[in-house]
């Protein structure tokens, strides 16, 4: 049985362009704007950054970490965007770790409260994250729900 590594990108910058074609698969946002968060992450230009669970040398889950993920509360920043847990590996906590490193991480920095938009329900909540309100997305026609951790 294999055992499950969380990392942050900087302690393995030398996946970088994997990482962002990954993430460019899941989200369909091109890999050059990933690339150059992860650039500014990387280079420290910013604490901002991005959060991995390999299986082996395969990416099964991450998440980023940026000002805003694309909706009109800009003062509600920064937000965790791209959750994703690849889906023969849901239900095993591996996301919920994430989102606990992301946060005692970003705590460590002084970095705090957290954000993230979702239409999840019930999910987020149990790690400690609480509703906020609705925002609009960018070209959305619906409203999402906004999440905050503090």
């Amino acid at each position: 049985m294999s055992e499950y590594k969380y990392y942050t990108l900087r302690e393995k910058p030398e996946l970088k362009e994997m990482v962002a074609e990954w993430f460019q698969k899941k989200w369909g946002v091109p890999k050059e704007a990933y690339l150059e968060c992860i650039e500014d992450y990387l280079n420290y230009k910013t604490e901002l950054g991005w959060y991995l669970c390999l299986d082996g040398e395969k990416i099964i889950a991450g998440m980023g970490l940026i000002e805003n993920d694309f909706h009109n509360r800009k003062d509600l920043s920064p937000n965790i965007c791209a959750v994703y847990t690849e889906k023969e590996y849901r239900c095993k906590g591996i996301a919920g770790h994430l989102l606990d490193m992301v946060v005692e991480d970003m705590k460590s920095k002084g970095i705090t409260p957290l954000y993230l938009v979702t239409d999840h329900v019930g999910f987020y909540e149990r790690y400690g994250w609480e509703f906020l309100c609705m925002v609009q997305g960018d070209g959305e026609p619906d409203m999402s729900r906004m999440y905050i951790h503090k």
